[in-house]
């Protein structure tokens, strides 16, 4: 899919500008390295098996590069294996300084939710990722 064309827009680069100093705790370069297409909301809950289909497709736009890997991963930390697994199989985009960034972006997110009480389960597993992208 992130080779799908479009001028929708699941990630506006305004958001990221105040929300990840915001939500980080730290200052750092805010500009969107690399943009493609995501589905923008990839969670466990939206895939579906025994063959692979993704659900809930009314956010897809353009994202930061690895946006949806960087979802997947995150929202895995509370099962160490799971996100090891997620890791594994989507390094090649999450081992680049995109999908570094993406891992940001998202946490970003994450971090904003738990201010509303949601996913607070990864409070701690997250704020441990942040550091080290961050350290």
């Amino acid at each position: 899919m992130t080779t799908v064309q479009t001028d929708r827009v699941a990630i506006r680069q305004e958001r990221l500008h105040w929300a990840m100093p915001k939500f980080l705790g730290a200052e750092l370069d805010t500009e969107v390295p690399e943009w493609s297409t995501a589905h923008a909301d990839i969670q466990w809950s939206n895939l579906i098996s025994p063959d692979l289909c993704i659900l809930d497709w009314e956010r897809w736009g353009k994202a930061p590069a690895g946006y949806d890997a960087a979802t997947l991963f995150i929202s895995s930390l509370t099962v160490p294996d799971t996100a090891a697994r997620v890791r594994q199989e989507f390094a090649s985009v999450l081992d680049t300084p995109a999908g570094r960034f993406s891992e940001l972006v998202v946490a970003s997110e994450f971090l904003q939710g738990m201010q509303r009480g949601n996913n607070l389960e990864l409070e701690t597993p997250l704020k441990q990722r942040v550091a080290y992208l961050l350290g």
